[in-house]
């Protein structure tokens, strides 16, 4: 009887290669010390501020008092630049009204930072969407740098660093600070206590023109744009448009004195954009003629002082030994219900 051979028997096959390449050498990236993270930002270098910009979102608390030292040196060179926010609901097309808004904008030679807020996974904490891929032709613009960063649980989709990471990129002389929000229904207030300008983007044809306004986000925002006013979209948009103008006209007058706007564009055509600009530049003459814009600043920075007393105290609380070993004490009495949660915060409190 002759031999049988399975066609599962394994034959001998060829040899596999290394999957690591024996000559690759791996180098440590230098440590940079505070003076070499503050002439590299000054002097524009990227790949020091993405480095800064990394540092002051770490977690690592060996990172916090360079990412302070740094903040502190460069805020003497800050402040020079127009900061507007953009939100609006996810599909609005944020991410492609940027790309060419931002273009635009390096075409008249400004530089323009994005300091995009990706949603955060909630298995690894990371960013989801990364705003680079999405915005192909600016991110590799000379005059563009662009910054996703995860919002991680901060209300309104805001990473806690933003403010600190605008500093950073006005110190490395970008004009326009663009800051892109999660826009998934929280709380946009940060966004607003952060940035000059705010700009909502809207969609039309979705059958809830009048129904989909929210006034909290309405009464913050100083701008209004259709978005997607392309094809047989177009006419809906402006028909929004004068629904959305005669609904603004029921809200109370701004303190800035400034009548909110409302424009149509098409992002992905390049339509319009200009006239967005030219929207946000008539506001910033107007608030700055009227003091608005400097008193906008001021009370900026006293948010700042309270939002970081806030997390001062938070991060020295949850920071304390004692404290946490409390805490994992309390968490068992809590899951049997020997004690109530709030017996057992106000105990440690």
């Amino acid at each position: 009887m002759e031999d049988f051979q399975s066609a599962l028997t394994e034959r001998e096959g060829i040899e596999q290669p290394l999957q690591v390449n024996p000559n690759l050498v791996r180098r440590k990236r230098r440590v940079l010390s505070l003076d070499d993270y503050v002439s590299g930002i000054l002097k524009g270098d990227r790949v020091i501020l993405s480095r800064a910009i990394t540092l002051i979102e770490s977690a690592n608390p060996e990172h916090f008092d360079m990412a302070q030292s740094i903040i502190e040196r460069c805020l003497p060179h800050s402040g020079n630049s127009l900061r507007i926010g953009i939100t609006g609901v996810p599909g609005v097309g944020k991410s492609t009204f940027i790309e060419a808004f931002g273009k635009l904008l390096t075409g008249l030679g400004h530089k323009v930072a994005v300091l995009a807020i990706d949603p955060s996974s909630e298995r690894t904490k990371g960013s989801i969407l990364g705003d680079k891929t999405r915005m192909e032709s600016l991110s590799v613009d000379p005059d563009a740098f662009i910054r996703p960063s995860p919002s991680g649980s901060t209300l309104g989709g805001v990473a806690r660093k933003t403010r600190e990471s605008i500093v950073l990129c006005e110190a490395a002389g970008f004009d326009v600070i663009i800051v892109e929000t999660v826009g998934v229904g929280q709380s946009e207030t940060v966004v607003k206590s952060m940035v000059d300008f705010f700009l909502l983007l809207m969609l039309a044809g979705a059958g809830d023109e009048l129904q989909g306004i929210k006034r909290g986000i309405m009464e913050m925002a100083d701008g209004l744009v259709i978005n997607k006013a392309d094809g047989d979209n177009k006419p809906k948009a402006v028909g929004a448009q004068a629904q959305y103008r005669m609904a603004l006209k029921l809200f109370p007058k701004n303190e800035s004195c400034w009548d909110v706007p409302v424009e149509v564009c098409s992002a992905l055509e390049g339509f319009a954009i200009d006239k967005v600009w030219n929207m946000i530049q008539r506001y910033e003459a107007l608030t700055k003629g009227n003091g608005y814009f400097e008193k906008n600043r001021t009370e900026q920075n006293v948010n700042i002082f309270y939002n970081w007393i806030n997390f001062t105290l938070q991060n020295n609380f949850y920071n304390d030994e004692e404290k946490a070993l409390a805490i994992e004490r309390l968490l068992p009495l809590i899951r049997e219900k020997k004690i109530s949660p709030y017996m057992a915060a106000s105990s440690l409190i």
